[in-house]
């Protein structure tokens, strides 16, 4: 018979750390079934035949251990679409900041960034008075961030190649299509949402072209895309980072709160401070080998 629940535990695959006697001890106190390893000393996970009272307390632990946990149901886990954030989610960087740091004005323009992502401020008016101070910006400058400034975190080619066999992976994101196409494209998504910069002979005018693209904006692209492919919500694992992520994190099936602002990750079930991209596939079952 198959337990009710799944405990996965995670570490970082850069350094791993997930000892054996660990996640023997936790499955023999809630009781659990059979470890399976999904990557030895990196990810494991174990049956459960209820949700356990103290995981939350258990979780702080395991913090400090720098283990990730998370406890889902077991059914329906495995999902058939990806949606993702992408800057500090997919990517490494906010490119707003990438780009406010070659115009000059970075400073001012990461320190409204980090409000935004926090939550201290509405989206969309931090979108625009960011927007604003890049005005006049040379737009080949884009093309030289993307190409000298940003990185991808590790394991992302792996979970949408591997989410994209038979299933349907979208980047949706309050940054900017310059970067989105570019970023989709490398790792392979389906389709790319995001805000538009306004161009004219050959500069940054510090507008964006409406609508914008922001929280609300999110949840709709998950459901106007589960609509379109004949999917629901539950068969969605979202991915982010920042608060205007939250809706999309709770509107899917699995919403995985991905190296979160502490004020996005305490309103989220699913948390992952340490691992890697390739979490969203452990967090479904899939073992190492099973990586595409």
């Amino acid at each position: 018979m198959t337990l009710p629940f799944t405990v996965t535990l995670l570490t970082d695959p850069a350094a791993p750390s997930l000892e054996i006697p660990l996640a023997e001890a936790l499955r023999n106190a809630w009781g659990g079934g059979p470890i399976r390893w999904l990557a030895m000393n990196e990810a494991a996970e174990f049956a459960v035949p209820a949700l356990p009272d103290n995981r939350w307390t258990v979780w702080e632990d395991l913090q400090g251990q720098r283990v990730d946990m998370a406890v889902q149901p077991t059914e329906g886990r495995r999902k058939k679409m990806l949606l993702a954030d992408m800057d500090s989610t997919m990517i490494e960087q906010e490119c707003i900041d990438e780009l406010a740091d070659v115009a000059g004005v970075g400073d001012r323009v990461k320190a409204i960034t980090a409000r935004a992502m926090n939550g201290e401020l509405d989206f969309e008016g931090a979108l625009r008075e960011r927007v604003g101070l890049l005005e006049g910006l040379d737009a080949g400058i884009i093309e030289e961030v993307i190409a000298e400034r940003i990185t991808y975190r590790a394991g992302g080619l792996e979970a949408v190649t591997t989410m994209r066999k038979g299933g349907y992976a979208a980047l949706v994101s309050g940054g900017f299509t310059a970067f989105t196409a570019r970023v989709a494209s490398h790792l392979g998504f389906d389709e790319n949402r995001a805000n538009t910069l306004e161009i004219a002979e050959g500069r940054l005018t510090g507008r964006v072209i409406d609508p914008i693209l922001g929280r609300e904006a999110k949840v709709e692209a998950l459901e106007q895309i589960t609509e379109r492919l004949g999917l629901y919500p539950s068969d969605v694992m979202a991915v982010g980072d920042g608060a205007n992520d939250l809706a999309m994190l709770h509107r899917a099936g699995t919403g995985v709160a991905l190296h979160a602002k502490p004020s996005v990750a305490a309103q989220c079930d699913v948390r992952i401070n340490f691992g890697d991209l390739s979490a969203l596939l452990f967090l479904q079952g899939y073992a190492a080998d099973d990586f595409r």
